[in-house]
């Protein structure tokens, strides 16, 4: 498509846009004067459904009037709770339904996964992630090494991008595996960068990987609902994400978990064990030894927090109305709009640092700042554009399908080129 920089033209996009309508069905935070705001954080966390509210009441309403009973007679049975997710939720990322389970956090799943798949020894021990994976991920395996009692500092292995460059290349993680691979146990890598928005290539990942003999786990919080990862099909061994940046789910929602199939029933897996992954026949017969669940359900410990799960389930529910396929369809759509109207504005004090090709990239671009203090992103916040700032100078924008718009889009560079 040719893009016009124009009021008019971003209009028409909306009018001719099919899904145009997502955006009523959210709830857009506005300013003093009842306007919308210019909302680009949807990769930090996304707006409430309007129909959260009436998701999470059908529970305290069930809760009230049923007491315990509830576990059986609610309207959506807690005991069960979970599985209703997880159908929506594989088809989203990729899976099939008994390869993936929604429980707890991002950041403890990953620590329950690698109980079953770091398992090193005293020559094959290293954890490859990338250089500038988000916080918690290297807090995560630095942790992992420790327990096992090895020197972090020794034990992490970094996949950076070349000098000068901010993108990391295939080719470099190629070289990494050919010199080091007999020392390397795992691979955790972040699927989608949350600094620059790159989507990587899981598949290559997995294989370069594999090749070695080693695991490939993938941290996808900034995928799920955003790309389509295809987890089955790229062969990784484990994934992990959250629920509250592309779906919807809340400030420190619940999170998903995916076990591939090669690995999911294999009940000699190492694993902490809870009441929740045991047998589901005899769970309730209390003096039974511990007989683990098949399938990425055999990674629960706890029962569902099912008013936790509620809003995740309003939100797939609006995934599974629209699918993943239109979803990306427009948000390449948009996301070019908005690259190609940052271009247009010809500065040389910003640049845009995500890939240029939309099979690289979600909705998100990080504009890089030269001699960035943070004021451009303060300008942008007072005028109700609400971004989000990286240190040292990158401005990350995701203008997601679901509810933004065209229109959007051209009204949020309108303002940024008055404050360049």
């Amino acid at each position: 498509m040719k893009y016009q920089n124009s009021l008019a033209f971003a209009k028409q996009l909306d009018k001719e846009d099919k899904l145009s309508s997502l955006r009523n069905r959210f709830l857009i935070p506005k300013d003093k004067n009842g306007d919308d705001w210019l909302y680009f954080t949807g990769n930090s966390l996304g707006l409430q459904p309007k129909s959260t509210k009436d998701y999470i009441s059908q529970e305290l309403e069930d809760w009230a009037n049923l007491g315990v009973e509830g576990h059986f007679e609610a309207k959506h049975p807690w005991i069960n709770y979970h599985e209703y997710l997880t159908d929506k939720m594989a088809k989203i990322v990729g899976a099939k339904p008994p390869e993936v389970v929604i429980m707890n956090t991002l950041t403890t799943n990953l620590h329950l996964l690698m109980v079953s798949f770091y398992q090193p020894t005293k020559t094959k021990y290293k954890i490859v992630i990338e250089s500038d994976a988000f916080p918690s991920d290297r807090y995560a395996v630095e942790s992992q090494l420790k327990f096992h009692g090895f020197d972090a500092d020794e034990g992490v292995i970094l996949w950076k991008p070349r000098v000068g460059e901010e993108l990391l290349r295939i080719e470099d993680l190629e070289e990494i595996l050919t010199n080091q691979g007999d020392e390397i146990a795992m691979l955790l890598i972040g699927g989608l960068n949350y600094y620059t928005g790159q989507f990587l290539d899981l598949k290559r990942i997995a294989e370069i990987g594999h090749a070695k003999g080693c695991v490939v786990g993938i941290d996808l919080a900034h995928g799920a609902g955003n790309v389509q990862p295809n987890l089955h099909d790229s062969g990784v061994d484990f994934a992990a994400w959250c629920t509250y940046k592309y779906l919807n789910s809340g400030p420190g929602s619940i999170a998903g978990l995916f076990v591939h199939e090669k690995h999911a029933y294999k009940k000699d897996l190492p694993r902490f064990a809870g009441w929740w992954n045991h047998n589901k026949e005899t769970r309730f017969n209390m003096r039974q030894p511990f007989d683990v669940l098949p399938g990425a359900e055999g990674w629960q410990l706890s029962n569902p927090p099912v008013l936790a799960m509620a809003p995740i389930l309003a939100s797939l529910d609006l995934f599974e109305e629209v699918g993943m396929d239109a979803l990306r369809e427009k948000s390449e759509k948009l996301t070019g709009y908005f690259e190609f109207l940052i271009n247009e504005i010809g500065s040389d004090d910003i640049k845009i640092i995500t890939p240029k090709k939309p099979k690289e990239r979600g909705c998100q671009l990080s504009i890089q700042v030269k001699n960035a203090d943070k004021s451009l992103h303060k300008k942008l916040m007072e005028n109700h554009v609400i971004t989000d700032w990286r240190e040292p100078d990158v401005i990350r924008c995701a203008p997601v399908p679901m509810y933004n718009s065209f229109e959007d889009v051209y009204q949020m560079v309108e303002i940024l080129k008055k404050y360049l």
